[in-house]
Parts: C-alpha cells; structure tokens; sequence
C-alpha cells in the first residue's frame, strides 16, 4: 500500500510517498481503509523531532520509531480483529490511530467511533485530535459553566475554532483572539466577541474571563493572568513555542507549579482519544452545534505540502489530506 513515510527527523523533506506492508490487526483492532486523515501540530514535532523532550519521551532518539505519519483518520472498516463488537467492515468511522497518512491504518477500537452521517469523509478526518482537544480542555479541566465569559486565543486554528463553538453550545459568552485575516471566520462560528491580536493587546482589555483556554502557545503567563477573572481558569493548550529542547512544555510546568501559590487555577493537559467523547462530538455536529473548518484539501502525494502549509501559521482552520 502507499503510504507516507519518513526514515529521519527534519522538515517535510524528509516525508516520502512509498509503498510499505500493511499493518497487522491484532484481536482489539480495526483495520481501516483510509479516506481522509486530518493535519495537526503532532505530525510536525514528530516529523522534526522537536522539541528534543519528544525523542525521550519514546518516539525514538535517532530516527522516528513509527515511520508512517499521521493520527486524525476517517474511513471504512475493511477488517476487524477478533475481540471487535463495535464495528464490522463497511461501517465509517473516524478516531485516532498511529500511520493515518496512508492507504490503509490500524486503529484500537476504543479510538473510533462511527462516523457524523451528515459529515464527508473529509470534513470528519478534520475532528478528532483537535475536537476532543478543544472539548476535554474548555469541560474536564476548564469546567465551563453556561453564562461565564469564556477568552479562546488561536480561535482562528484548528483546536480554536473547535473550542469557540463547543463553548458556545456550553452556554458561555465566548471571545475569540485570532490575527488579522482569521477574524470574519471567528465571527462566523459563533464568538460573540473577536479580538484582533496582529493590532490590539488583549491584556490591556478591561473585560476579564471566568476562563482562558489558551491555544496559541507563546503569551507570558502573566499577561494571561492579568485578564482572568480573580478565581479565574487557565488552561493551556499544547506547548509550541520554547526552545529546542523542551519547547512550551517549560511554560505549562511553571503554569501547574504557580497555581498552588495563587488564586487563578492554572492547567495543562494533553487529550485522550475516548470514544464517549468522539460520541459526543457527532452528536453535536449532528445537531448542528458544531461543525469542522477546513482551510485546504491536499491528495496524499501532497503531504509534505499539507505540514509545510500548516506549519506557517497561516490556517483557517484544519488542514486535511485525501487518500
């Protein structure tokens, strides 16, 4: 099968098109015939291998561990293992899985759920990573409540976007802190309220947030702090930014370690794949509360394109590839 490969850390030159074995389902897996897989900010540090911490942390210090790339999956079940009761070949789904960027993956059951019926393939492949990120972050550890005012910095990407419109099905009064050219697009999905970050500075607003789900990734902890209501909730999304070595991860420690001292709850956390929230997820898109962005489709064989394009900052929204 085809598939995208890399055999060494570096920009997306390092990404081929190649063919390779097809992955073996054990008993609690479901192989899947690959539609669409969604683009995120993992593929580029596992691509790069940076921060360095991402190296240790076991994805190998050298050399990838996993050669295919890719994670957010949609498709069609084309086997299952023996241990299977969800799922049988032919349904669509969409989850999580390691290798996604390719003609066919191998997904655990428990990352699946099946697929929105009222989403393509497409628009579903561009959910699950930054869908679970933007709903675990603003219910499990930012405890959103109905009627608080809730700040969404990088509304205008891929787990922003997502965030606005779940804080809006929540009830909250949401404000979206997006650049320039990503403004009308936060309006359109429901903030309330959108503040431009290329020209206005937000920590000089007199408004202040019951909570800030922080997805941009370099603002000082103190400025933050400086708009958050006085029992007010940070929680902080992802670690971009930083140095070579660890990257952002420096900023969401001493986030954890000053929340003991004062009287903002200061958190990180990183998503989990769970199938009740990908169940939710659908139910809400079904219903119409929310609905995936997509910025630019590009085929498989334009993978390496589809990273760069993300890498740049510049989308409205996911990025995704069709297979």
């Amino acid at each position: 099968m085809k598939a995208i490969t890399q055999d060494r850390y570096g920009s997306a030159d390092v990404l081929r098109l190649t063919d390779v074995a097809m992955p073996p389902v054990g008993e609690r897996d479901v192989l899947i015939r690959v539609r669409a897989a969604g683009v995120d900010p993992g593929v580029w540090h596992l691509m790069t291998g940076l921060p360095y911490v991402v190296r240790i942390m076991g994805y190998g210090l050298r050399a990838p561990r996993t050669r295919v790339r890719g994670y957010d999956v949609a498709g069609t079940v084309e086997a299952v293992g023996g241990n299977v009761t969800r799922f049988r070949p032919g349904d669509p789904v969409f989850g999580m899985c390691d290798g996604s960027f390719a003609e066919h993956a191998c997904a655990r059951e428990r990352n699946l759920g099946p697929k929105p019926a009222n989403l393509t393939f497409v628009q579903a492949a561009a959910v699950p990573v930054s869908g679970l990120t933007a709903l675990q972050g603003l219910r499990d550890h930012g405890r959103v409540e109905a009627g608080q005012g809730v700040l969404v910095t990088g509304a205008g990407g891929g787990v922003g976007t997502f965030a606005v419109q779940l804080a809006k099905a929540f009830g909250a009064e949401v404000t979206g802190a997006c650049s320039a050219p990503k403004v009308d697009l936060v309006r359109s999905i429901g903030a309330d309220h959108v503040v431009d970050s290329t020209h206005d500075d937000l920590t000089q607003a007199r408004h202040r947030y019951d909570l800030i789900l922080d997805t941009a990734g370099a603002r000082p902890l103190s400025q933050l702090r400086r708009v958050l209501a006085d029992r007010g909730t940070l929680v902080i999304v992802g670690a971009e930014g930083g140095d070579r070595w660890i990257g952002g991860i420096d900023r969401q420690l001493r986030a954890v370690l000053l929340s003991a001292f004062v009287r903002h709850t200061l958190r990180m956390f990183i998503a989990r794949c769970r199938a009740e929230d990908l169940r939710l997820l659908a139910e809400l898109i079904e219903a119409g509360k929310v609905r995936p962005v997509i910025d630019q489709v590009f085929p498989l064989s334009a993978a390496a394109d589809a990273v760069r394009y993300l890498a740049e900052g510049r989308a409205r929204g996911k990025v995704v590839i069709e297979v």
